[in-house]
Order: structure tokens, then sequence, then C-alpha cells
């Protein structure tokens, strides 16, 4: 009897659970067995898995689960900045916040919804943060589980302020890879790109594809929208589909780096490549009611799968 022998029932899919520290997660399955853990603290997600039940997401086996440390791994959003530029905290507080469950989220619309699990999360600042970065907004932010295990995450920052805003943004996605030094990407050859070892100075990407040798923190400007990282020994490639993001921000620490990294273990980098959809050189701006989105689509394909049937 096929899977489709039985209807889906995609609301019962959702689980909200403790995580150790008592802070709520909630649970999203898929018919197949893919699922997805997304944690009220940081709005972040913390585990990815196919259908095998193998975890897809780098998270630090020294991470911190709690208030005010952010979350070393998974996928966290970055805004209202992404780095230690500005006035707010490095890459911004949205991440270090306890986020509530939206219960008038907009809705989905059809070609979004169909075969998906899925979950809406709000974050409003609180005093604290109209302090340190004194604008009002509303952030949503909409994660979907699809059938085929695919991932997707859409933010909604709408400026709920009388006057303009600007913001940079990032999802600090942590993959999972056997080895940084079997790992390529591809999609951001022969495009210019900020090298934030070098005093952000600019540079242009030579090779046919970017593979990690040393410490990176680049930023590549003007990216396209889809972006592969291949895994050779585990014969995976991750796909990455964005929009409203213009950027891709790739980061490993290295040995030296890890080493200093108190949530991060010392050989940790090898099992890690963060590959970040981003707004980070040209901030965002929001007149007063304007509404900017900005959408992550992450989806694992046997390698075999050719760099044509992607759109490089």
């Amino acid at each position: 009897m096929g899977h489709s022998a039985a209807v889906w029932d995609y609301r019962a899919a959702i689980e909200i659970a403790k995580d150790w520290n008592g802070i709520d997660q909630v649970v999203l399955r898929s018919p197949h067995g893919p699922s997805a853990k997304v944690s009220l603290y940081g709005g972040q997600i913390t585990s990815w898995r196919n259908e095998k039940g193998e975890e897809l997401l780098f998270t630090s086996s020294k991470a911190i689960f709690k208030p005010p440390k952010a979350i070393r791994g998974g996928i966290s959003t970055c805004f209202p900045q992404f780095g230690n530029c500005g006035s707010p905290e490095q890459h911004g507080f949205a991440r270090n916040k306890l986020w509530i469950i939206d219960d008038n989220p907009p809705p989905v619309p059809p070609n979004d919804s169909e075969g998906k699990t899925c979950v809406d999360l709000l974050l409003k600042p609180s005093e604290e943060d109209l302090k340190c970065w004194p604008y009002s907004f509303e952030y949503r932010l909409r994660v979907m589980l699809a059938a085929d295990g695919g991932l997707t995450l859409i933010s909604r920052v709408r400026n709920i302020n009388g006057k303009p805003f600007n913001f940079s943004f990032a999802y600090h996605t942590y993959l999972l890879v056997s080895d940084i030094s079997e790992v390529r990407i591809e999609g951001l050859e022969t495009l210019d790109y900020l090298d934030n070892l070098r005093q952000r100075e600019r540079f242009t990407e030579q090779g046919d594809a970017v593979t990690i040798e040393s410490e990176m923190d680049r930023v590549y400007l003007r990216s396209p929208n889809v972006i592969a990282v291949l895994d050779h020994e585990r014969k995976r490639t991750f796909v990455l589909r964005k929009e409203g993001l213009s950027d891709v921000v790739v980061w490993n620490p290295w040995e030296k780096r890890s080493k200093s990294m108190v949530d991060f273990g010392d050989e940790e980098y090898k099992q890690m490549l963060c590959v970040d959809a981003a707004a980070v050189e040209k901030p965002i701006t929001l007149k007063p009611g304007e509404e900017w989105t900005g959408r992550l689509q992450l989806l694992v394909v046997p390698s075999s799968f050719c760099s044509e049937q992607f759109e490089l």
C-alpha cells in the first residue's frame, strides 16, 4: 500500500514540546519521514532531518540553548543587522529573543501551502530592544516543511514606526558536511566579495568553485538566487534558493578561531559550513507602513544532479 492510500493530516503533523531548558519548540513532520524543529528562542531552526532521519544542519556540541547566548548552529535570523557594525549586538537581537506563535498570520498562497507543514512565528520589539534600536516593527517568520523534505523560511518585516529605518539581514545557516576539505560551492564564480578577514577589502572570485582551505569570512555581492553546496563524500548537494536577498555570506572559522570560541568544539570546523542568504552590502530601507520579504528555500538532492538542473 502506497503513501497515497491515506490522507496526511498536516495540522496533526505539528507538535509543540519543551526543550531541556523548558523553552517551547515546534516540531514539523512530513509524511515520508523528514522533520524540522523550530525553537521559540530566537525563532531558530535547530534541526532539519531527511527521510532517513539523518541530520542536515550542524549544531555545536558546546552550543548554549538559553538566553542570552545565541544558539551556535542550525539556522538563525540575523536582524536588524548582520555582523558587528552598528548599534545593536553582533548579528542583531532577533536570534536572542523569545518569539511567540503568530495566531493571526498572513494567508498562505495556495501554491505555497499544498503538501507542506508550516508554523508562523512573530517578534515585536520590547522596551529593552527599543533602547538600543529605537524603531517599532513586526517581524513574521514562516517555516514550511514540504513532503519531499524541502525547508522554506519566509521573513516579513513591517515598519510600524513613524519614520523610516534601515537594516541588514541574514539567514545564518550552518550546513552539516562530512569533511570541509571535500566541499565546494557553485554559483559564486567571478563574483566580487568583501573579505571580512582583510578589513572588508573587495576582491573578485577567481576559482571555478569556492573551496575552503583555511579560515573564510566573505560576503559575495549581487549573487544569483540559486547556490549549490556539494558534499562529495556524502554524495549529496544542498541547493539554496533565495529571494529578496542579494548577497551570500560564506564562513568557516578553521582551526585557530575555533579554539577561541567557548561554544564551539576545537575540531568541529571540519564538519560545518555557513552559507547565508543575506542583505549586507546595501541595507534594506523601509518607510512607515512598508513591508519587506526575504525567502530561503533549502533542498538536498543526490550529487548526481548536474549544475544545469539548479539553473546556476
